[in-house]
């Protein structure tokens, strides 16, 4: 959990009603009780002294409620928000009526109740109500709640409802229920792409003669079990809604289409496929492609790329410098151009990743790179999917040629501005890898921080706070290469050396 930088201004505050009692006590040791003046001025210094102690006492009390503070010293900072809930509660401009309905004996469901308590207090348009449906069972029943640790959400007349011990979920919410369109994203489909519908399989290619993410996954076979449905679902938490889209079905994309996404599609287009997609655009649409290595575009989808500023290679990046374990061909980036998609996204990678060119473009479009490869990598090339041998036939040989120079290689760019014929600004993003967006990878690293703040800048939203959901995910430590060799070197270099070195010292003192 993120940890979120203490509030001082209410310490000072706590600082100030402590001075107040202080003040107070020393008062009471300070004044006489008995005076030498007469009976009715005494009464009245009495009944001056107990207005002025009464008084100071009310008004520090005051203060110290409107300015309320919270100190967390579990060490897990357990009972703080999250960093990206209290952003969420700092921009909150409208009325908001949570009612939480948990178990009294669920430690969880306890934590979660404070927590929200102490986010209400953050913002007066937060208003939370705290319930147990074992002691109000009509509230429950009335609101149509029948589960524990479900989270009622209102305001303007809309209700979310949540159910989760999570307060980023809470807060995922709140922008869900304050959200005034709906946001679709189209998944596009017909061509071999990752299917949404895929939830939490394993996704991989088969390829002639192994199992690889690789350039051999170019070769072919695409098996049962390849999805982005991970992605969708956390795409669905942030309340977009995912729909399928049958490009070769239709003449052109739906209006309410927020987003187009194609992902990895793995058989040309159709003259008009890309026709619909250059359309789109033209209208002021947005577009995400991932096109991974073999797949070859159409001419007109070609064409499209080009009029973007991109123009994809058939080649495979190797990076010896920056990649993930042993695997030069696993790209792992952790610095990027600076852009609203990148403002918060760390170490990302790709499993086997094409570059992309750059070509000039008018001055009513900006192209800009978003990923690039280190100062070493280098390029291989990779026959089109269309024109591989087939299973068990010799491969085609390759003219000889000299080793591509090593050098930065852009992996993904976006583009925004207006090409030929078009009505509004377009939004493109294009990256030379779809595996990363797999459920395979989506969730490790910031794969999934980096898809969704794609998501959200297509969307027209990279102006929200962002709030990630959680992706359930086995345990795993994953290291870059250079990690891995500074690990292997401290744990089973170094440590062991010096336990060496100060058992030959002992021995040499002992002489």
């Amino acid at each position: 959990m993120e940890e979120h930088g203490p509030d001082l201004v209410p310490l000072f505050w706590l600082a100030g009603w402590l001075l107040a009692v202080v003040g107070l006590f020393w008062a009471a040791l300070r004044l006489p009780l008995e005076t030498t003046l007469g009976r009715v001025q005494g009464w009245l210094y009495a009944a001056g002294v107990v207005a002025a102690a009464a008084g100071v006492c009310v008004l520090s009390n005051v203060a110290l409620y409107l300015h309320d503070g919270h100190i967390d010293v579990t060490r897990e900072k357990i009972y703080t928000p999250s960093a990206a809930a209290m952003r969420v509660m700092e921009t909150l401009e409208r009325d908001v009526q949570v009612t939480y309905f948990y178990h009294s004996r669920d430690a969880a469901g306890r934590r979660l109740r404070d927590v929200l308590q102490v986010m209400g207090r953050r913002n007066p348009h937060f208003r939370v109500r705290a319930v147990d449906p074992d002691k109000e069972p009509t509230l429950a029943r009335t609101s149509g709640v029948r589960i524990y640790n479900a989270t009622l959400i209102e305001a303007e007349g809309r209700r979310v409802m949540v159910q989760t011990t999570d307060e980023s979920e809470v807060a995922l919410g709140i922008q869900r229920v304050l959200r005034q369109r709906v946001i679709a994203i189209c998944f596009v489909e017909g061509h071999g792409e990752l299917p949404m519908d895929n939830f939490e399989f394993h996704s991989h290619l088969e390829g002639l003669s192994n199992h690889s993410h690789s350039d051999s996954s170019s070769h072919v076979i695409e098996m049962a079990g390849h999805g982005v449905g991970r992605l969708r679902r956390a795409l669905e938490a942030q309340g977009y809604e995912a729909r399928k889209l049958i490009l070769a079905t239709r003449k052109d994309i739906p209006s309410d289409c927020t987003a187009v996404v194609v992902a990895s599609p793995r058989t040309m287009f159709l003259p008009a496929e890309a026709a619909a997609l250059r359309a789109w655009l033209q209208k002021g649409g947005s577009a995400l492609f991932l096109f991974d290595l073999g797949f070859e575009l159409e001419p007109g989808l070609e064409r499209l790329m080009a009029e973007l500023g991109m123009r994809f290679e058939q080649q495979v990046v190797i990076d010896p410098l920056s990649h993930y374990q042993s695997d030069p061909g696993m790209v792992a980036v952790a610095g990027y151009d600076p852009h609203p998609i990148t403002r918060s996204v760390s170490l990302t990678l790709y499993p086997g990743i094409r570059p992309l060119s750059l070509v000039p473009v008018t001055d009513r479009l900006r192209v800009t790179p978003l990923l690039t490869s280190s100062r070493d990598s280098y390029t291989r090339p990779v026959t089109p999917a269309g024109n591989q041998a087939a299973e068990g036939s010799p491969a085609q040989p390759q003219a000889a040629s000299a080793p591509p120079e090593p050098g930065p290689r852009v992996l993904g760019a976006v583009a925004e501005g207006t090409i030929e014929g078009s009505q509004r600004p377009l939004r493109v993003v294009a990256i030379g890898d779809g595996d990363f967006a797999s459920n395979s990878f989506f969730p490790y690293m910031a794969n999934s921080d980096l898809l969704l703040s794609m998501v959200r800048w297509l969307a027209r939203e990279e102006r929200e706070t962002a709030v990630a959901s959680r992706i359930p995910v086995p345990p795993h430590i994953l290291l870059t290469a250079s990690q891995t060799r500074v690990v292997f070197g401290l744990v089973v270099v170094l440590l062991p050396a010096l336990v060496v070195a100060l058992g030959c010292f002992i021995w040499w003192r002992r002489q």
